[in-house]
């Protein structure tokens, strides 16, 4: 299974344009959002991918949260408070937001581990676990922004730059 992991759109519409684009052209199965949505808009236009959609709320969703939650329903998109773990293709998945999440919940039977609120990317093992974060995506800086690609039968990632 293919994933697409985004975070930290902070509504920045073009860029959110441009990262459906990507993820229909890799044909993604999944997306995993990893918080700091910030408007609803932002998952209307997730949903013209019509694959399934997780995530989790970060800190600048605070204040959107009701909107958030009745935009994600509408789409049947599938968000909650993190930490959050995901069973999928064999793969033991934890979502966060912000990493101090990850390392207060560090387990080893985690394959996986994706956060944002950093906007650094960050690609790291420990033990069997790969931490991930794609990076910047909501910047003005063309080709500075990334959001990632992980094969969860091999965990191996790519990140898409624009």
């Amino acid at each position: 299974m293919r994933i697409g992991v985004v975070g930290d759109t902070h509504n920045r519409m073009s860029n959110v344009e441009r990262i459906v684009e990507l993820f229909r052209a890799e044909n993604v199965e999944r997306i995993i959002h990893t918080g700091d949505i910030t408007q609803p808009k932002v998952l209307e236009h997730f949903a013209t991918l019509e694959i399934p959609f997780f995530g989790v709320y970060g800190n600048n969703d605070l204040s959107e949260r009701r909107r958030l939650e009745d935009e994600a329903k509408r789409y049947g998109m599938d968000l909650a408070d993190p930490p959050r773990v995901i069973d999928w293709a064999g793969r033991r998945i934890m979502v966060v937001h912000d990493p101090e999440e990850a390392t207060e919940n560090l387990s080893p039977d985690l394959d996986l581990i994706l956060h944002g609120h950093t906007h650094r990317h960050r690609h790291e093992r420990h033990g069997r676990t790969l931490i991930f974060n794609p990076g910047e995506c909501a910047g003005l800086i063309e080709g500075a922004n990334a959001v990632g690609l992980i094969d969860l039968a091999s965990l191996e990632t790519r990140l898409l730059k624009f």
